[in-house]
């Protein structure tokens, strides 16, 4: 079949970009953090009904979690999208200061309003193809909650809701183009809490049980632990609950969550237990008793090279999208708010990704505020420092993400200034981008049975290699922001 789907792709979203756009923009209007994605999940589960999608609401116990269908048979291609925000984050669009809406407001930090949006707009293309063409298949959007901080999709992977796919399709907001081809970090998130006794601080100290001294210890001993664990592992906490805010009373309650990282789940959960054997001992110095409450977890990413090879010719077909002199000096005052080491790092993330040929393309790029190459492509074996609940996906299905440019080159994930663009042309375009690219990956694994068998093929070796297990006990349910 001839190759002619990228252009009905690209004329069809292009068509299209004024209701995809303004999707994205209410759903950065509407901010929510982890499993209370109410407003943005219904906004795009009404978007497909009323596109002819099928809409099962409220799947894997989730109620802010989706599927909708369209077709019948096989193959079943998926297209997974986010939209949760980011407690902390709120920033006015296209303003290059800090300058928050809402005072510690929530925020769309890591661009989970384009990334939804850019997969239903593949989703609606993909139907669009479909149907012209009189193709048997499934396509599917998954609406997956609660990815920052929440492992959405592992909870949903667990329930078996991805046990009929033949490949998933996904993409990540960035400041450049590109195949996401490297393996993430496993993780595993758990809250422990200390009882204690209260008591007057002054008066009679002796007989109280100090449950924040017990989260000062805790934290003390996981320091001094980050000197004997592997290099490539990370190991984060955030005091929850300091027990109060008077000095003069012996705290009873505390607590502090802690977030382990490492290149494969079996590291991640032994460093785990050795962070549970110090909370333990601090509970034994303080006389305090210990709850330990698993919250979640997420596997390492397993990229699939030959689902990569294929998107990355979209990615290559559809190029780099083109900028008009606003964009470029709203682009540039956001360049300005960063640092040398804003820039270093983000040349360093697309190194790893692209390799030797990306070290060139960095020099290439030196101080563009926006990229104009698409980064080129290895089968890379680094490491991304960081966590994706697309990992689970990833060990029971073949799966493939990309890059597309919706920022300003060097903004940092998770920052003011990528809250700022989000509702900018410069990332509408990224989105669009993305949409197309995957749309198109996905229609080739409708089109081309031998590109999808070679996918499962090596997707099987791996598997076979070594079997999937589940890192979130059965009993463990996803939580919202505490």
């Amino acid at each position: 079949m001839s190759k002619t789907f990228t252009s009905f792709i690209n004329n069809y979203i292009e068509q299209n970009r004024t209701r995809f756009t303004q999707l994205s923009d209410a759903i950065w209007d509407h901010p929510e953090t982890r499993f209370e994605e109410t407003f943005s999940a219904n906004l795009l589960a009404d978007a497909l009904e009323q596109e002819g999608f099928q809409v099962e609401r409220g799947v894997g116990d989730i109620e802010t979690a989706f599927i909708a269908s369209f077709g019948s048979g096989t193959p079943v291609i998926a297209l997974l999208g986010e939209y949760d925000a980011l407690a902390g984050l709120s920033q006015h669009s296209a303003c290059s200061q800090p300058n928050p809406v809402i005072e510690n407001g929530n925020g769309h930090g890591c661009g989970h309003n384009l990334l939804g949006t850019a997969a239903l707009s593949s989703a609606f293309a993909v139907k669009a193809w479909l149907e012209e063409n009189q193709l048997s298949g499934t396509v599917r959007f998954y609406g997956c909650p609660g990815e920052e901080g929440g492992s959405g999709k592992t909870f949903m992977v667990r329930e078996g809701l991805f046990d009929d796919v033949d490949a998933a399709v996904t993409w990540h907001p960035e400041s450049f183009s590109g195949v996401f081809n490297v393996q993430s970090l496993a993780n595993i998130q758990t809250a422990f809490r200390f009882k204690g006794i209260a008591a007057h601080a002054a008066n009679s100290p002796h007989l109280g049980r100090s449950a924040l001294d017990a989260v000062s210890l805790m934290n003390v001993g996981v320091q001094f632990l980050r000197e004997h664990v592997i290099q490539e592992a990370r190991i984060h906490y955030a005091v929850t609950n300091t027990g109060g805010a008077s000095p003069n009373v012996v705290q009873a309650d505390a607590e502090v969550l802690y977030l382990v990282r490492a290149p494969q789940l079996d590291q991640a959960q032994d460093i785990y237990q050795r962070v549970i054997d110090i909370a333990k001992g601090a509970a034994l110095m303080t006389g305090t008793e210990l709850d330990i409450r698993f919250d979640k977890a997420c596997s390492n990413y397993v990229p699939n090279r030959t689902i990569e090879k294929a998107m990355y010719q979209h990615i290559t077909t559809y190029g780099i999208p083109e900028y008009d002199s606003q964009e470029r000096q709203f682009a540039e005052e956001i360049h300005a708010t960063l640092t040398k080491d804003d820039l270093r790092n983000a040349k360093l993330n697309a190194a790893r990704s692209g390799g030797e040929e990306a070290l060139h393309w960095g020099e290439r790029q030196g101080n563009k505020a926006l990229t104009d190459e698409v980064l080129p492509y290895v089968e890379s074996k680094e490491l991304m420092y960081g966590s994706t609940d697309v990992g689970d996906v990833s060990w029971v299905t073949p799966t493939a993400q990309c890059f597309s440019p919706c920022f300003a080159f060097g903004t940092p994930l998770h920052t003011w200034q990528l809250v700022a663009q989000g509702r900018t042309s410069i990332a509408h375009k990224g989105m669009l981008l993305a949409g197309k690219i995957m749309a198109a990956t996905a229609v080739e694994l409708f089109t081309t049975p031998s590109l999808l068998a070679q996918a499962k093929n090596e997707f099987q070796r791996q598997r076979d290699e070594q079997p999937y297990h589940c890192p979130i006990p059965s009993d463990v349910k996803p939580s919202k922001l505490q």
